[in-house]
């Protein structure tokens, strides 16, 4: 297996060195650093995963991962999209001994449609879960995003939400392992003992510390954060488990089951929380492992991510495919040069290239990939061209997803929003190890 590209895209100049650490990345507030010019710079991930100190993910592991699952690694593995983690490795233990684990992410609906970007770490979680064969829970925040959007209410928020899950839904998830929740509906019963249980451990100073909460911040804001870490607890969805006895208590043995988190790397403040706490539940939860993923450029170039309030930023998954066509032509930043002549004898940028970045999302065949960055490079590639590939990738894919979109009623959605028990079946060819002292004594106590 080829070794994915360097996670970091560019060289980083003396000038960007000095102003990398400019860079503001939270939940709420995704912004590039600038250099001593004013110019947007791009992320720089590799900074950010030092300092909130994550793992870099690397060669051994993506091959430890071929080799337990028999499945090649996802293009947004090999290539370093997904590129950092917190304990990856041993939700690969687990799944090496055919012990249960499940996935959870999310989305905070802010508008009725997803863009592009939304649909990265869906699609991801999709092919997760379908390698893992795993149960899955999709966290509709409509809560948070009221919350935080002076703008929106609560009806407002609820209502995207619902619009979201159909789309969600649309990415392809498998319904007998997915349960997808709002938070104005779901969180109850021990959800909330966990979300009480949990806020009870975490002092203001805390969360006023992995989040920038001020005096003037309103109370349910400073709340938020232990409903989204509850989502992490196994603990919440006694419904979803075998034997679901309504009248029972949490469990201690439905607490050890772990988590597997992708996300965005903007969201890692919430789970750091809980890795930091969880052991200190009534009945102690493993640490959330989480997979980040980088940003999906915007259009406008480095520095910037798709966002809903800026249509002219993405290319949203209701677009038809003449606007995906203009939006491309005329809002993609470009690595070509500024004449044709400059271009064959400098050659482009892919690097800085939306249509190349957007290709590299999209198109599966690494060696199709690596001849369209090598041509553009040498300049016997145009931007004309590279442009025009993008676009059919992107109406393809966004063509794909609405004919499946078509087919999700309010009774699909119904299905997959209402709590049962889910079905999966795990690792197949599980190496089963043999239990130690305490921990074994602690099994059979369970």
């Amino acid at each position: 297996m080829a070794a994915p590209p360097p996670a970091e895209e560019l060289p980083v100049r003396e000038a960007e060195k000095k102003s990398s650490m400019e860079q503001e990345i939270n939940p709420w507030d995704v912004q590039a650093g600038q250099d001593e010019q004013g110019n947007t710079l791009q992320f720089d991930y590799v900074a950010i995963s030092q300092k909130w100190a994550t793992k870099l993910i690397d060669e051994a592991l993506l091959q430890r991962f071929e080799s337990l699952t028999g499945k090649k690694p996802h293009r947004w593995l090999r290539r370093g999209l997904f590129f950092s983690h917190r304990d990856f490795d041993k939700i690969l233990d687990r799944y090496e001994a055919g012990e249960p684990f499940f996935l959870y992410t999310g989305r905070g609906p802010s508008s009725d449609a997803l863009h592009l970007g939304h649909t990265i770490p869906f699609t991801f979680t999709k092919w997760l879960q379908d390698v893992f064969d795993v149960p899955l829970v999709i966290m509709l925040t409509d809560d948070e995003k009221a919350l935080f959007r002076d703008g929106l209410t609560f009806e407002d928020t609820h209502k995207f939400g619902l619009h979201n899950a159909k789309d969600i839904i649309a990415c392809g998830f498998d319904m007998k392992k997915t349960f997808i929740f709002s938070d104005l509906e779901f969180v109850s019963g021990h959800f909330l003992y966990n979300v009480w249980e949990f806020s009870k451990l975490l002092p203001f100073n805390q969360v006023r510390g992995a989040f920038g909460f001020d005096g003037s911040t309103n109370i349910g804001r400073i709340m938020f954060p232990a409903v989204q870490c509850a989502a992490s607890f196994a603990t919440s969805y006694p419904q979803l488990w075998p034997n679901y006895d309504p009248k029972a208590d949490r469990s201690k043995a439905i607490a050890k089951i772990p988590v597997l988190i992708p996300m965005a790397i903007d969201q890692d403040p919430y789970f750091r929380l809980v890795r930091d706490n969880s052991h200190r539940m009534r009945f102690p939860s493993p640490k959330p492992a989480l997979i980040h993923s980088k940003f999906l450029t915007a259009l406008q170039g480095a520095g910037g991510k798709m966002s809903a309030s800026d249509p002219n930023s993405a290319i949203f998954m209701t677009d038809t495919p003449n606007q995906i066509k203009n939006k491309i032509n005329k809002h993609a930043f470009s690595g070509g040069r500024e004449t044709l002549e400059e271009h064959q004898r400098l050659g482009g940028i892919p690097e800085v290239d939306v249509a190349f970045q957007y290709l590299s999302y999209f198109e599966d065949d690494d060696a199709k990939l690596l001849e369209i960055e090598t041509s553009y490079r040498k300049g016997t590639l145009m931007t004309g061209e590279l442009k025009k590939m993008a676009i059919a990738m992107l109406q393809e894919y966004v063509k794909e997803f609405q004919e499946r979109r078509k087919g999700v009623t309010d009774e699909v959605l119904k299905g997959y929003m209402t709590p049962r028990e889910l079905v999966w079946k795990g690792n197949p060819n599980p190496v089963k190890k043999e239990k130690k002292g305490k921990e074994a004594k602690e099994m059979n106590h369970d």
